[in-house]
């Protein structure tokens, strides 16, 4: 699959904004300057995740891992354009895995380990993995048997593999494959571009089905420079990843970025703060992320930071929602540390409060720079691989002066192509211009002669749960199902936590009660993810709705704040 026309693929390489590199050539070229250095560990809690001991690898085990992993895969029948799936906590083998498939030509689609029955009877037969990769129980699931049931149910025809020492039936140990693999490099094929598809990703929008996010080499390469840059690595430096490895969060801004500064990735999640401190003192961690919720508690706890030495540490990634102005000066001012405000998604939206583009910390927690929108310059080099353009959704006039709010609308290296196989959402997704409609409301903020962007809210009505999305159409579907209840809808409500929660409203057919947790045993039965459920249950008359008879979900949240 080439997702890129070739006429975007030899403009933006002629204007310097892709380079037509691999990712394999790049981990090759990682391979031959730091061979015997380390690369990548798993965190030290790894055997209690998943039942095996942790690992570290150097540049040149790491590559030996990769061509096993590529020779096992294609033992099975993984070809180039192949689709290989995860299903995997962070733990080696998802890099491995990532690598693998960039050195085949297959594409990787990671899946969340959240996902359940409800969410693969909908993503599995869409991408038609021809090979599986999970782990057996896990917080609460056997992955591995939840997907040979699938199987048998003819959902996926794909090749199950487990990384636990005991496979249920119709599921090979991975171990097994790698014992039989061949030792000897895998040959790449001659003419892999870098413009052919490596990844699709998984978001959810208003739409009730999960929305598979093709991106490429050249995609994933620029999004790696354009980290390094924002957050001033260099060679050599040391990346925690807290992030599952299934989205650009993790695989744009922290993978791809340990691959062009050929340093070492240390992963860790479930998140877990006495580990996360731990890994930061004893790995020397220069970069990683965390929520603001966590950066606000451990500044307001010096004596906790005092017994941990984050003296190497000097930026922390922070988004998903609002900066406090004084955590990032206090991280700033106390600690020397650069808090970076950064706002994404996984079709390549991508803005970066760095210190260099906003140095001012207040400004930097409640602004972003207008990195691409005409007239505006930054010294920096990503900015000037993107474009942004702010548009009124009533008149569809181009928004140029402060205060008035607008849809931010985004194009270049970072931005995706299309939906995986949806053309009508694709098309649906872009404005007659080629810009992304990222559905967030952004004004241009009066400071600095309106050089910065404001975030205002969202137009699209995607809760996001800790960095999670949830579209409210799917959970309204199944709530209506629900044999008590006439009607039902779900939105957020804000949480300091995880930035937002998610509240059932429903009316109730004549005579019936509901709690919260019989409405959560029944989504349950439906197999949907945990972190979907409701935590808040409104019993209402009726759902508010406008003419059209659609529900009003900015009066759904203004309810509950009543």
């Amino acid at each position: 699959m080439r997702p890129s026309p070739p006429e975007r693929v030899a403009e933006y390489r002629r204007r310097g904004w892709w380079r037509g590199q691999t990712v394999d050539a790049l981990f090759r070229d990682a391979v031959a300057k730091r061979g015997p250095e380390a690369a990548l560990a798993d965190a030290p809690n790894r055997e209690a995740l998943v039942g095996s001991p942790p690992q570290r690898l150097t540049w040149t085990e790491l590559e030996t891992r990769v061509d096993a992993l590529a020779h096992a895969l294609a033992g099975l029948g993984v070809g180039r354009g192949d689709v290989v799936a995860t299903q995997l906590p962070n733990v080696v083998e998802g890099v491995l895995a990532f690598l693998a498939c960039a050195r085949m030509g297959a594409i990787l689609s990671p899946i969340a380990m959240a996902y359940r029955g409800h969410e693969l009877r909908q993503i599995l037969p869409v991408i038609e993995p021809k090979a599986y990769l999970t782990v057996g129980e896990f917080h609460g699931c056997d992955h591995a048997a939840m997907l040979a049931d699938l199987r048998r149910e003819g959902v996926t025809a794909a090749e199950i593999l487990s990384l636990a020492d005991q496979a249920p039936e119709g599921v090979s140990r991975m171990s097994d494959l790698l014992d039989r693999a061949a030792r000897t490099p895998f040959p790449t094929p001659a003419d892999l571009d870098a413009a052919e598809a490596l990844t699709i990703c998984w978001t959810s929008g208003t739409e009730a089905m999960p929305k598979g996010v093709p991106r490429h080499h050249d995609h994933w390469v620029v999004n790696g420079e354009a980290l390094v840059e924002a957050a001033g690595l260099t060679a050599g430096d040391t990346i925690l990843n807290p992030f599952p490895l299934i989205n650009i969060a993790a695989i744009g801004g922290m993978l791809m970025p340990w691959l062009v500064c050929q340093g070492r990735l240390i992963q860790h999640h479930p998140f877990d703060l006495p580990i996360f401190l731990g890994q930061m003192q004893e790995e020397g961690v220069v970069y990683t992320v965390a929520p603001p919720a966590v950066l606000n508690m451990l500044l307001q706890n010096e004596a906790l930071l005092a017994k941990a030495d984050l003296s190497k540490l000097r930026c922390l990634g922070s988004g998903s929602a609002p900066l406090s102005p004084w955590m990032v000066s206090g991280w700033q001012e106390r600690h020397g540390v650069t808090v970076m405000n950064v706002f994404g998604s996984n079709e390549g939206a991508s803005l970066f409060s760095t210190g260099e583009a906003i140095p001012d910390p207040d400004h930097r927690a409640r602004f972003f720079p207008r990195f691409g929108a005409q007239g505006v310059d930054w010294p920096a080099a990503f900015p000037g691989k993107i474009r942004t353009r702010l548009v009124d959704l009533a008149t569809g006039r181009e928004i140029t002066e402060p205060g008035v709010e607008g849809e931010l609308r985004i194009s270049g290296a970072m931005t995706f192509d299309g939906y995986y196989r949806a053309p009508e959402l694709t098309k649906g997704a872009f404005d007659d211009q080629g810009f992304f409609r990222t559905g967030d409301l952004f004004e241009i903020a009066p400071e600095d002669g309106g050089r910065f962007y404001r975030f205002v809210g969202r137009c699209k009505e995607i809760i996001i749960r800790g960095g999670q999305n949830i579209s409210p159409a799917e959970l309204d579907v199944l709530i209506e199902g629900h044999p008590k209840v006439r009607e039902g809808a779900c939105a957020a409500y804000p949480d300091e936590r995880l930035g937002e929660r998610v509240c059932a409203f429903v009316a109730l057919k004549p005579g019936e009660s509901l709690t919260l947790d019989e409405l959560n045993a029944h989504l349950k039965a439906h197999d949907i993810a945990t972190y979907k459920l409701p935590e808040r249950l409104q019993v209402v008359a009726a759902l508010p709705r406008n003419a059209l008879n659609k529900v009003l979900r900015r009066e759904l949240g203004q309810l509950l704040s009543a």
